[in-house]
């Protein structure tokens, strides 16, 4: 099927985009008012001509009355999660992590278990190991773990690879850069790669926040799980917080999006700095 024959494709209908945005919040959170009908059209098209499928409505009756079906959804969400990430986003979270968090932590446990609980492409949990080395190199050996997940499979195979550009980490410092990130051995290659020292201590895993069973074997003592609540309701907030909770320590710390609140929520966490939680 070639470009021009997708230039008449009929937009998304009233039926179809209700019964998809409704699909999507069900099953992962995601908000998809009226304002989102472009989007979720746009995201989807791409999958459309890569079915030859020439309607929303024959898209919907594929998705959900065929047995090929239950893999396209897995196709279709990862079309139209948003997967925006960045190397030091929201540092000040970081430094918090390293000056107030850890020491706290150490006082009553020997090790520390991390989780990146949206990582997208795996910026946010390589950034924590880096973190971590710097903590334990200035101060003691202590032994850590990372769990990273996230819904996208995309995101996730990216994320494996721990393959980057130039453009991806100016803004890390040149110190971070020469410890933990390898140049190509192609000088025309603009690529870096995350060294295995960082890279290993990272294990990635695919979940959907909106499920009850998490599938963790461990508790958590610091959770990252930033910009992810936005594209939720508030019920379905309260629903992830909840399961978030059940997966930590006493005592460990939540971290969320700097325009995230637990504001009105019902909760065992103590506001402790901007976006930052501790269990009781």
């Amino acid at each position: 099927m070639d470009d021009i024959a997708y230039t008449s494709v009929k937009k998304i209908g009233d039926r179809e985009f209700e019964k998809l945005s409704r699909y999507i919040e069900a099953e992962v959170g995601i908000k998809l008012p009226p304002v989102k009908r472009t989007l979720l059209e746009s995201r989807l098209q791409k999958r459309l001509k890569q079915l030859q499928i020439h309607s929303f409505s024959d898209y919907c009756d594929y998705v959900f009355d065929t047995e090929k079906g239950s893999m396209e959804i897995i196709e279709m969400i990862d079309a139209i999660t948003t997967n925006k990430t960045d190397f030091m986003r929201e540092p000040a979270h970081f430094e918090y992590m390293v000056h107030t968090a850890l020491p706290e932590l150490l006082k009553t446990r020997s090790e520390i278990h991390l989780w990146s609980a949206a990582c997208s492409s795996g910026q946010e949990p390589y950034n924590l190991a880096m973190f971590m080395e710097e903590f334990i190199e200035k101060n003691r050996p202590i032994n850590y773990d990372i769990v990273a997940t996230d819904i996208s499979k995309s995101s996730l195979e990216k994320a494996k690879k721990a393959i980057y550009y130039y453009k991806d980490i100016e803004i890390v410092t040149d110190s971070f850069k020469k410890k933990y990130f390898l140049k190509s051995r192609n000088p025309n290659s603009s690529e870096v790669r995350i060294k295995p020292v960082i890279r290993d201590k990272v294990t990635f895993r695919p979940i959907n926040l909106m499920k009850d069973d998490y599938g963790h074997r461990s508790k958590f003592d610091i959770v990252f799980c930033r910009n992810v609540l936005i594209y939720f309701n508030k019920d379905n907030q309260a629903d992830v917080i909840r399961r978030i909770m059940s997966h930590m320590n006493s005592g460990g710390y939540l971290f969320l999006g700097h325009s995230e609140s637990l504001a009105g929520m019902r909760k065992e966490l103590n506001s402790v700095g901007a976006s930052i939680y501790r269990k009781e």
